[in-house]
């Protein structure tokens, strides 16, 4: 006999499903409506998952998708960590964050990446994925691949630093999923996500990631924030050999989404038995193809001091939060700095007769003078399109 279930009891069947499956917690204080997943690093079996599927712009969370593909890079043999990274022209001009360091400048990589991990800066992950692949377009196709390999469904990238572009996206799941594969492939790389600060001279540069040694077992992973995405943020902590991360997108402030991954956690060490449901394996749903875009609520209506990823740590008239407090105790600093490139050049960077590529830009004729003959603008099209003026373009 052939059973028809009606279509709204087929859904509820489903909800209650991956309900069920995950356990889904009722957090104290009111509901969340930013996408969140919580998962045992171990076997990737999810405590909690709130639209997971949902895309969302990942600001710097981008960054570990560099770091990802610079790890397969060197396993690959391409490059070392004590490979030189040339700060290009192009790297030099991203906007904050960023070190400034001028074109030209070289530092190792094992630096460059420690440097684009802590202090997230954007000029250093754009000099990175240059070097490692030879641009940035070149770079984000290998962004994607890995992507796709992970099965990294509802995600898109076309830069290494995460700042904004309206074609870079991403999902809570599918960063639970890239989180996965470095701490298991790459264990080896896992203090560099903890590091309390970095010393560059006689600066000293704080780790975005409020939970670092404030939150007990915290040890990694990302912050990130651009005005349309607002505050994300990847934390994970360990605790007596067991390994949580959670996954928060779109909070309202760098405190927020702190309180917001330590509350996670926590409820997430105080479940001692995860649903059946794999990250891999958690079925999608919800809408998987629209993006929130919280410029107006995040940007236009704060002011230009609550528009960063540096929170106002110390602010004697701000609510109260353990993670707006200073660290407890001197802050373990991590000593970073250009020079040291001792190892061979990232083979992205050399030609086929092994030379290094000049980062010189491409002559351009001077406006105020006639172009000579033949650098007039070819035009694509038809063959009697190619024998018309071009016209011009406002």
């Amino acid at each position: 006999m052939h059973v028809v279930i009606a279509k709204p009891l087929r859904n509820f069947a489903r909800h209650a499903l991956l309900a069920g499956a995950v356990a889904l917690p009722a957090l104290a204080g009111p509901a969340l409506a930013n996408p969140t997943i919580v998962f045992d690093v171990e076997n990737g079996k999810i405590l909690q998952h709130q639209e997971a599927f949902k895309r969302w712009y990942p600001a710097s969370l981008t960054k570990l998708m560099t770091a990802y593909v610079t790890f397969r890079a060197i396993a690959a043999g391409e490059v070392r960590l004590d490979s030189p990274i040339k700060v290009t022209k192009r790297s030099a001009s991203e906007p904050p964050s960023k070190m400034g360091f001028k074109p030209g400048s070289v530092m190792r990589l094992d630096n460059a990446l420690k440097m684009m991990l802590v202090k997230s800066a954007n000029d250093v992950a754009m000099a990175v994925g240059e070097n490692i692949a030879g641009s940035q377009a070149a770079f984000a196709e290998r962004m994607n691949a890995e992507a796709r390999r992970l099965g990294m469904t509802g995600s898109h990238f076309v830069n290494p630093n995460g700042l904004f572009s309206p074609d870079q996206y991403t999902t809570a799941r599918d960063l639970g999923l890239l989180v996965m594969a470095i701490r298991t492939e790459f264990p080896q790389y896992a203090p560099w996500f903890s590091i309390e600060g970095l010393a560059v001279g006689k600066k000293q540069i704080p780790n975005y990631n409020l939970l670092i040694g404030r939150y007990p077992g915290a040890d990694g992973m990302k912050t990130g924030f651009v005005c349309p995405s607002g505050f994300n943020m990847i934390g994970s902590a360990t605790r007596d050999g067991r390994t949580l991360v959670a996954v928060v997108l779109g909070e309202k402030s760098a405190i927020t989404r702190a309180e917001t991954v330590a509350r996670l956690l926590d409820h997430g060490f105080a479940t001692p038995t995860p649903g059946w449901l794999t990250v891999a394996a958690l079925p999608s749903y919800g809408d998987t193809t629209s993006i929130n875009n919280l410029n107006d609520e995040i940007c236009r209506k704060k002011p230009a001091t609550e528009q960063s990823e540096a929170p106002p740590v110390g602010d004697k008239n701000a609510a109260k939060s353990p993670y707006r407090k200073k660290l407890d105790h001197a802050p373990t600093l991590v000593a970073v700095g250009l020079g040291g490139a001792t190892g061979p050049i990232p083979k992205a960077m050399l030609d086929a007769s092994g030379q290094e590529y000049a980062d010189v830009p491409l002559p351009s004729w001077r406006p105020d003078l006639p172009p000579p003959p033949g650098a007039e603008p070819a035009v694509i099209g038809s063959a009697t399109a190619a024998q018309e003026p071009a016209k011009a373009v406002n």
